[in-house]
């Protein structure tokens, strides 16, 4: 039985070309892993050493008062209303009126060409 793939049809260069492809793909894909696992500890760091107003750095980011859940959800029900009332209620019928075309110099072809012949004598 003969075997279905002739890899003596393959070039070096063509290996070399490929490897090397492959290797970049996934020495970028690496790459970015090791940066977005690093990023939050970066950010976190930068956060927890804000000065505060006498110039002392303080140990701790400062987190804003958490909301009750009644207070979550009437915010986000005044927000539904606000943002569904913004759209108009349109009906479906189409009307399509035929625009009478008014006499323009720009669109008369004739005037420019009688004008070009003019000018040329």
């Amino acid at each position: 039985m003969s075997n279905p793939f002739d890899f003596s049809a393959i070039q070096p260069e063509h290996l070399t070309l490929a490897a090397t492809g492959y290797g970049v793909v996934f020495f970028s894909l690496i790459l970015l892993y090791f940066i977005f696992s690093i990023m939050p500890k970066v950010l976190d760091f930068r956060l927890k050493k804000q000065p505060d107003p006498e110039g002392h750095a303080t140990h701790g980011a400062h987190h804003a008062p958490t909301q009750s859940g009644e207070v979550n959800a009437a915010i986000a029900m005044a927000l539904s209303l606000y943002f569904s009332e913004l759209h108009d209620q349109e009906t479906a019928i189409l009307t399509i009126k035929k625009a009478a075309k008014t006499y323009s110099p720009w669109n008369s072809k004739i005037y420019n060409v009688i004008n070009f012949k003019g000018a040329q004598r």
